[in-house]
């Protein structure tokens, strides 16, 4: 006798980290709502481990376009899905790709029928998928934010971690800054590692250098992501701009500061919590895959990121200033 087919739900957010992590709270309201269905998640196969990693889907089916656009769903295997949700955006391209695998049910912005809720531009991005989810019946709350611990060990346990990049040049604080900010935090007595994405050993180096760390304290090459979860959920403080470590950060409890711009905090920033520090400048809003660092973000100081770092860390203990022979230099 043959088993009755489990159902499968197909949702689709093929995006980045920060995205993923952003989209946590309607992925879980969404496991919540379909205890019974197989849940495939279509994302970069890059972030399969992320995915899997916030328990909220069974399977992730690999899908991603240039420039963060939609991608095709083709090879999506067997028959179509009883049911897809387009988390991806508000067009009718995401809503089209699923479209096109006959699902039994599509949920999405740009869905005709039944009318779907107004799409808000000045949502924060964790609210904005709850509240379309609401709209049809599953509940999630945007706050539920926070990933089961990781089970990998941390390659520096109670440092500072600084992480200077970014997907796009516009989000990107300048690299003396984040130097300027490591020598300070040093200088109180805390240990700082900086870390980067796989193309980013550049501007790591760069910052690395010009502060000075040694060489064991450089995170370069890009860490997978179970070992960078470790990383950020044993930091003692998170230092980035808005980009996938500082929704890291927040998804594992651990303190922040995140330098926003081109994009306001009320957009895409932290829950709010004294643990989590948003440094932004009000302006009109910029681009965010903008090729230069906005304006807005380049307005704040490294002595303002400094000093709401040290705000957020405990003092160092006595003895605990780096030692003489830790202070070879990256080069």
């Amino acid at each position: 006798m043959t088993a009755a087919r489990r159902p499968r739900l197909l949702v689709l957010r093929a995006l980045g980290l920060g995205d993923l992590l952003a989209g946590v709270p309607a992925l879980r309201g969404i496991r919540r709502a379909f205890p019974g269905h197989e849940i495939v998640l279509a994302l970069p196969a890059s972030l399969r481990e992320a995915a899997l990693a916030t328990a909220t889907v069974d399977t992730v089916l690999p899908a991603e376009a240039p420039n963060r656009g939609v991608p095709s769903l083709g090879h999506w295997p067997g028959p179509p899905p009883d049911l897809a949700i387009d988390l991806h955006g508000n067009g009718p391209a995401s809503r089209d790709a699923l479209a096109a695998l006959a699902p039994g049910r599509l949920l999405a912005f740009a869905q005709p029928v039944p009318p779907p809720p107004e799409w808000r531009r000045d949502e924060h991005e964790r609210t904005r998928w709850c509240r379309f989810l609401a709209a049809y019946g599953i509940a999630a709350d945007p706050d539920d934010v926070r990933l089961p611990p990781p089970t990998e060990v941390s390659p520096a346990p109670g440092a500072v971690v600084v992480h200077p990049g970014a997907e796009s040049a516009s989000r990107r604080w300048p690299a003396e800054r984040y130097a300027a900010l490591v020598r300070e935090v040093r200088a109180a007595g805390h240990r700082v590692v900086v870390t980067g994405g796989p193309k980013e050993d550049a501007l790591v180096l760069d910052v690395a250098g010009r502060a000075g760390l040694p060489e064991r304290d450089v995170l370069r090459g890009g860490l997978p992501y179970g070992v960078l979860s470790a990383l950020v959920a044993r930091a003692a403080l998170v230092v980035s701009g808005d980009t996938g470590p500082a929704h890291l950060a927040v998804a594992h409890a651990t303190p922040s500061v995140t330098l926003f711009g081109p994009v306001s905090p009320r957009l895409w920033g932290p829950p709010r919590s004294a643990r989590h520090v948003a440094l932004w400048k009000p302006g009109p809003p910029g681009d965010p895959h903008g090729d230069a660092p906005d304006p807005q973000l380049v307005r704040i100081t490294a002595e303002e990121a400094t000093a709401a770092a040290l705000a957020l860390l405990r003092p160092a203990p006595a003895g605990a200033r780096p030692r003489k022979e830790e202070t070879s230099r990256v080069r």
